[in-house]
């Protein structure tokens, strides 16, 4: 038996804003646009890791009003979980993803436990992180 992850959700403010950031700056491609009612995900990949997917969408998209304000409030405080990319080249992807207009957090280090790295807030406050394995 195998198993392995094929998507995940992030929650944004702005579907359409967060693009510029997931697709423009990282790079990833636009796989899959969905919209019901005044909501809509955007699923995005990349052909290096074919089967495996980000989910944009709204904190009220497909929730409760209860549940969707909850997310509101998480997303709003930047207490949502990180999402970590790998990027063979850390220091280009930092400088694209600069360039870009993003929030840094961290300019490339190489951590102790290991990888190079770096970290940005997308446009809803989300940190995403991107590494890149130590050489050896």
């Amino acid at each position: 038996m195998t198993i392995a992850l094929q998507y995940t959700n992030i929650t944004v403010n702005d579907v359409d804003e967060s693009l510029t950031f997931y697709r423009d700056a990282l790079g990833l491609d636009v796989q899959n646009d969905v919209a019901s009612g005044e909501f809509r995900w955007v699923t995005l990949g990349s052909d290096a890791q074919p089967g495996l997917g980000i989910v944009l969408s709204v904190p009220h998209a497909g929730r409760s009003r209860a549940d969707g304000d909850a997310m509101q409030e998480l997303l709003t405080k930047g207490v949502l979980p990180m999402l970590v990319f790998r990027s063979d080249d850390v220091d280009a992807t930092f400088e694209t993803v600069r360039a870009s207009g993003a929030e840094v957090l961290q300019e490339p280090i190489d951590q102790g436990w290991g990888p190079r790295d770096c970290a940005f807030r997308d446009p809803s406050g989300n940190t995403v992180r991107i590494a890149q394995a130590p050489t050896t």
